[in-house]
Parts: C-alpha cells; sequence; structure tokens
C-alpha cells in the first residue's frame, strides 16, 4: 500500500480486501467514489484527486489455467504483488495493480507475475488485449497514448504529443482543483468558533519526456514484431518496381550508404534493405524474393520497373537481368518519368519560362490516351457544367475544366510504339534547339551540344518505356457518377511514382535526427507494416472504410471468432498473414553483408531497455507522414482544342540519327535571316507567358494529340512583334505554319 497514493490508499484498501484478505469477488476496473453533491463541514482532498483502478490478476479474475515456463507444473496464486504502478493516461493517470504467482514444485519455488511476458503469452488474444498498456522501469503508458505515436502525420511528433498531454492533465488537474477549492470556499465565510483549516491538494504528476515516450512506443512495436515482419514477407505482386535512396541512411552511422526497396503495382513493400553498396550486394535480396514467390506457390512476376540497367548493347542479359534469373520470363522496363528527367537535364534551366510546356510536350510524345475513356469524360464535365448554368459552353472550355486528377483517375493512356516516339521527340527537339525554343529575353530553353548527346544517348532506351503487349497495366476500382454519366475508376501500374513517393516519406518514419541500430530497424518495420496497410486498403475501397486498424492479429481473433459464432467474417476483406520466412530486412540485411553479428533483441534485457532509451534529440522539423503521392509526375493537361478524340500518328520515316541540326547549320540561318528581338509592351507582359503558351499551343489539333510529326521547319528568325499583336511570337514556337 505504500505505493499507493494516500488519497487512494483507504477507497482501494476496502475495495480490495476484507479481514485482510482479496475478496473473491474481484472486479477488472474499478471506480474511485465521487466527491459528494453538498458539504455540511470543511471538505478534504481526497475524494477529488482519486485516480481509477486497473486490477490485473488473470489467475483470480478468469481462473485460467497458468504454467510454470521452467518445469511446466501449474502456478497457483499468491496475493497482491506489492507495488502499484501508476498509468499516464490520455488526459490523467490511472493505478494499476497486479498478483504475484507462485511455483510450488520440489526443487522450482518461482514466483512470478502476471505482467511479465511469459504469463502474458499463455493467455488467448481476447484476454491478452486487456491488458492495454506498456510497462516500463519507472513509468507505465496506456495503449490508447502510444497510438497518437504509430500514425507519423503532418505534425505529429513526440514533442507535440508530450505537449499535448501536458495541456490535457493540467486541464484535467485544475478542473478538479477547481471543484474542491470551490467547495472549500463555500465554508470560507461561515461564522465558526473556531476558524476553519483547509487541506494542501496534491500535486500533479509530471508528464514524462519525448524520449521516454520513444522508448515506449519501440517496446509498443517489439510486442508486434513477429506479426509485422510476417504481414511484410507475406507480399507478392505481378508487377515489381525497384529503388534506391540515400537519405534516410543519414540517421544511421556506420557503413550503410543505401536502402533499396522493391514495391508491387499498387505501392505495397516487398522488402526494404539496406547496403554497403548497390549492384551484387542486393543478389541475396533477389534470391530471396524468388524463394518467397517459390515457396508460396504464387506466379512470378510480369514485369519489373527500374530506374537504370534496364538493358545493355550487344549480346547478353544485364545484371539486373541476372540478378533475377529464378524468373526467366520476367521483363525488366525503364520508368517514364526518370526516361524524361534525364531528357529534361539538357535543358538550361528548370525556371525556363518554356520548360513546363517541353516537359509536356515530351510527355504528349510518349503517351497517347483513349479515345473512348476522354470522350466520356468530355461528355460527364460538359453536362456538369451545364447545371452549373455556365453559358456558351465550347469543346475548349469543357477541356479547360478537366483537371489532371480527373483524367489520371477516369481515363487510361497508351504509349506510342518506339517509331513513332523517336520520330515525335525528335522533331520537338529540332524545333526547340533553334531560335523557337528562346523566351522573350532570348535565353535558349535547351542547350543544343549537351541535348544532341544526351538524345543520342537515350534514343536506344526508347523500346525499354513501351508498355509491354498482353500486361494489364490497369485495374478498375470502382466507379464515379457525374450528372447520371457513370465513369469507371482506374488504377495505374506504370511506373515507380509510388516507390518514390515512399522513400520521400520514409523519412520520416524515423524520428530526430539520428537513431541506433534497434531504434532505427523497429521504425523502419513499422512504417513499412503501416504503409502497406494503407496502400492495400486505397486498392480495395471503393468508399472510406468506416474502421481503421493495424492490428492484425487482432482482426484475425474477431474473424475466427465471429466464423465460429455468426458464421461469417465480419472483415472479409483481411487476409492473416503467413508464417515470417526468414528474410533479412532493413539493418539485418546490411548486418548478413557486412559480417556483422546479428541483434538478438530480448524485450526484458538491459541491454534492449538502454537501446529503447537511446534516443537522438529530435529536430525542429514538421512530419509529412506517408501517404502515396495520388498523380502521376507524368500526366500533362488536354490540349485545348475543339478537334475530334482520334489519336494523331505519323507514317513518316524515323530518321537514322539525332533529328538535332547541328550548331554550324544554325549558326548559317541565324547570319542569313537574323531575328528581330520583339519588344516588351504593356499589353504583353513576361509574366503572361506561361498562361499565353498554354492556352494557346496546338491550336487546331485535337485535344488528345500530342505535336504533329513534322514542326515547322522554318529556320529564318520570327517576325518582329508589334504593340498590336504581342503574343504573336511565342504562339509561332509550337503552331505548325
Amino acid at each position: 500500500m505504500k505505493t499507493i497514493p494516500l488519497q487512494d490508499q483507504k477507497w482501494i484498501s476496502v475495495a480490495l480486501w476484507k479481514h485482510q484478505r482479496l475478496r473473491t469477488d474481484l472486479k477488472l476496473w474499478y471506480d474511485p467514489p465521487e466527491p459528494a453533491l453538498i458539504y455540511h463541514q470543511a471538505p478534504t482532498p481526497e475524494r477529488f484527486f482519486t485516480n481509477r483502478l486497473l486490477l490485473w490478476m488473470p489467475y483470480h479474475l478468469w481462473k485460467v489455467r497458468l504454467s510454470c515456463p521452467v518445469c511446466g507444473k501449474q502456478l497457483t496464486g499468491y496475493g497482491a504483488h506489492k507495488r502499484a504502478r501508476q498509468v499516464l493516461d490520455v488526459d490523467r493517470y490511472y493505478l494499476m495493480m497486479t498478483e504475484t504467482l507462485w511455483c510450488s514444485s520440489v526443487g522450482c519455488k518461482t514466483s512470478y507475475i502476471s505482467t511479465s511476458k511469459t504469463i502474458l503469452d499463455q493467455l488467448d488474444l481476447a484476454h491478452k488485449q486487456e491488458f492495454r498498456l506498456i510497462l516500463t522501469k519507472r513509468y507505465a503508458c496506456d495503449m490508447r497514448v502510444i497510438r497518437f505515436l504509430r500514425e507519423r502525420t503532418l505534425g505529429n511528433s513526440p514533442t507535440r504529443l508530450v505537449r499535448q498531454l501536458m495541456e490535457n492533465h493540467s486541464e484535467e488537474w485544475l478542473k478538479r482543483l477547481s471543484r474542491y477549492l470551490g467547495a472549500c470556499s463555500d465554508f470560507v465565510d461561515r461564522p465558526s468558533l473556531l476558524p476553519v483549516t483547509f487541506q494542501e491538494p496534491p500535486e500533479p504528476v509530471a508528464i514524462p519526456s519525448h524520449r521516454w515516450m520513444l522508448a515506449v512506443y519501440g517496446r509498443d512495436i517489439l510486442s508486434r514484431l513477429d506479426h509485422i515482419k510476417a504481414s511484410i514477407t507475406s507480399t507478392f505482386g505481378r508487377i515489381l518496381k525497384t529503388d534506391s535512396t540515400k537519405k534516410i541512411t543519414k540517421k544511421l552511422s556506420g557503413l550503410a550508404l543505401w536502402l533499396t526497396s522493391v514495391s508491387n503495382e499498387v505501392g505495397q513493400i516487398l522488402i526494404s534493405v539496406l547496403t554497403a553498396q548497390e549492384g551484387p550486394a542486393l543478389d541475396m535480396m533477389a534470391a530471396d524474393l524468388i524463394r518467397r514467390y517459390s515457396d508460396a506457390g504464387v506466379a512470378p512476376p510480369q514485369l519489373l520497373y527500374v530506374d537504370c540497367d534496364c538493358c545493355r548493347e550487344g549480346m547478353g542479359p544485364t545484371k539486373l537481368k541476372e540478378r533475377f534469373g529464378g524468373w526467366p520470363d520476367l521483363v525488366v522496363k525503364l520508368d517514364i518519368y526518370h526516361f524524361m528527367r534525364r531528357l529534361a537535364s539538357g535543358c538550361t534551366k528548370d525556371a525556363h519560362p518554356l520548360y513546363p510546356v517541353f516537359m509536356a510536350k515530351l510527355s504528349c510524345c510518349i503517351f497517347e490516351w483513349d479515345s473512348g475513356d476522354v470522350a466520356l469524360l468530355r461528355r460527364a464535365k460538359r453536362e456538369q457544367l451545364k447545371r452549373e448554368g455556365l453559358p456558351g459552353i465550347t469543346d475548349q472550355l469543357v477541356d479547360q475544366r478537366i483537371t489532371k486528377n480527373e483524367l489520371s483517375r477516369h481515363c487510361r493512356r497508351r504509349t506510342r510504339g518506339e517509331q513513332q516516339t523517336i520520330l515525335m521527340i525528335g522533331n520537338l527537339l529540332s524545333e526547340l534547339v533553334g531560335v523557337k525554343g528562346r523566351d522573350l529575353l532570348g535565353v535558349p530553353l535547351l542547350d543544343q551540344e549537351r541535348m544532341q548527346h544526351i538524345w543520342q544517348v537515350q534514343r536506344k532506351h526508347v523500346k525499354c518505356i513501351q508498355d509491354e503487349p498482353g500486361v494489364l497495366l490497369y485495374a478498375e476500382t470502382g466507379t464515379t457518377t457525374i450528372e447520371g454519366i457513370v465513369l469507371p475508376n482506374y488504377r495505374c501500374a506504370r511506373g515507380s511514382t509510388s516507390l518514390e513517393s515512399f522513400h520521400l516519406h520514409l523519412n520520416r518514419f524515423i524520428p530526430g535526427t539520428s537513431a541506433n541500430s534497434l531504434n532505427f530497424q523497429l521504425y523502419l518495420l513499422e512504417g513499412l507494416n503501416r504503409w502497406n496497410q494503407d496502400r492495400k486498403a486505397a486498392s480495395l475501397a471503393v468508399k472510406p472504410p468506416s474502421m481503421l486498424s493495424y492490428s492484425g492479429d487482432l482482426v484475425h481473433c474477431v474473424n475466427t471468432y465471429s466464423v465460429k459464432v455468426l458464421g461469417r467474417k465480419l472483415v472479409p476483406s483481411f487476409q492473416p498473414p503467413a508464417v515470417y520466412t526468414g528474410e533479412l530486412i532493413g539493418i539485418d540485411y546490411l548486418y548478413r553483408q557486412t559480417g556483422r553479428a546479428m541483434q538478438d533483441v530480448h524485450p526484458d534485457s538491459e541491454e534492449t531497455d538502454q537501446m529503447l532509451e537511446d534516443v537522438g534529440t529530435e529536430a525542429d522539423l514538421e512530419d509529412e507522414g506517408f501517404e502515396d503521392a495520388g498523380l502521376d509526375p507524368t500526366i500533362e493537361r488536354l490540349d485545348l482544342s475543339s478537334g475530334s478524340s482520334a489519336i494523331a500518328s505519323s507514317s513518316a520515316p524515323v530518321p537514322s540519327h539525332p533529328t538535332i541540326p547541328p550548331a554550324s547549320l544554325l549558326a548559317a540561318a541565324a547570319t542569313a535571316s537574323p531575328s528581330v528581338s520583339p519588344a516588351i509592351t504593356p499589353a504583353a507582359p513576361q509574366q503572361q507567358l506561361a498562361v499565353d503558351l498554354l492556352t494557346r499551343v496546338s491550336s487546331g489539333t485535337t485535344a488528345v494529340t500530342t505535336l504533329p510529326a513534322s514542326l515547322s521547319t522554318a529556320t529564318a528568325g520570327p517576325p518582329a512583334v508589334t504593340s498590336a499583336a504581342p503574343e504573336q511570337q511565342m504562339v509561332s514556337l509550337f503552331v505548325t505554319r
């Protein structure tokens, strides 16, 4: 009773003991007596500051059979444990008392506490979930507080949580203090023979630091580590993407230089490993993935999107193809956005006014929209504009109101083919490398020599970005109804943008600026697990789910009981993970590569306690969360026109060499017909440049076409811009004469 606060000792002793023996009618939770509504004498502070009690005695409460982990004999009750714990909750502390269990076997004579892992593991999940707290040496924390740390979203840091708990606890304590002092104040002015004295209220209990919060969070992850690993190694896919990053390794001292991840078509991560180098260091990861598919009886994947090593000159497979040699039919593709960024490196700067137009036209040279999907979306958008009462609705206005998100969600795209893509990109570069690729100040968009070299090198990779015949890249995930028109919703599996999004937010999974190997591994695995479950829910849900839970073992328990009781699964979309395959994830893979001993993590060891509490100072950075980047960066808006929805193509032969004219030819053309610098007038300010280009480009072509196969081949400079027509020069950059 000495560890119980003074204000709680009296009511707890009455509630639990009778004639110095534990009562037989014990309960799991006890609520303290409330203060009286009316006081006839000066009140004492005890009833105003009492705490709830959790009585964790599974042997007495549920009469469960518990065995000694040493000898296997049945344990018996040995009374209440002498120490009561204060448990941190959302707005106040509560108390927790437990029991001591005794093994009376000859030669054993060992005692156990009901809160120890050896006892908790013997309970079924339904009863084990009632123990909703994490214990440390000094404090204990309720699971409701820990759940706030699991979601790494914008601004959700341990420091912020500590401040929020301090506010919650302070307001709750002030509310109790106000009620106590208010009851006392009624007796201050009453006439009395002797002066009335009042007792001092108890001091509020301090809130632990953010370091302790992270240590408790680490213990929570440790308790679920086996299930998390099993969930990760139970993930498969038919279209894989792989990418590496160096960003996150800065938080870990040592030999780790790269973090490499492999994801599937819906963005789930199959594996994520730390390595000291790329290339051969990933051979074991690939072998483990191949064995995972083989042991589970899952068909091998069809495609693998990469950012490099997609093909090689000459005969023979690439090193990447050899690494995944266990899948001989796997087709390696180059991510299209990486290909576009390679070409964009030939621009003088990405702040150039023509840079967005160049990227948009480059995307149009690679992709073409499905004409049926676009026509249906246009029809729905037109009906929507009619309902809004817009007058004079034209095809151009309809295209203007269609957003990139709507195009991405309701319309499918396909690549144009190797020959046509080479022809159209060559023509685009030929036009922009000359005087027509300059802004109003004469600054060129493209660096001619650099772009000529880049296109000569990257031309061979055009075949690597084409869609593979017979492989479905779009999956219908539902429908959206707009003005009575049903539009299908599509999810695209092309490219590796979802994996890049994961790496972008992965840095926020690990709090602070540094972490030791244990904390780094725990935060990484927890982040992977939550990311995968979010991506799976997003791929299956037609509407937002009414229930959100990342506790797979709890959902599996509910489904097991519901099948037995109700004859059906209450959460039919949940599939329990298979047994952990033993694949090494994160730092464990790095240890195997470098020959270092694996981490032996025991939840109750001194070394584990020290490592969990060894957290770096938290930087004042906002958390970004780990949501998937919803929009493909290769998607551009429809060209604003009123033509038909047919896809334009060209039958012109593909040139055997780069179509960028040499510098000597451009210099001669410039000498023969020098360009006239346009005058910048108030009617055409430079700020309107990008807007004019986007609204006037491709005039007279269709809304779903790219640039014509042959742009203007005139080498003479553009006509002088007069005050009456200030925009004509910029429009002529892209309009076919």
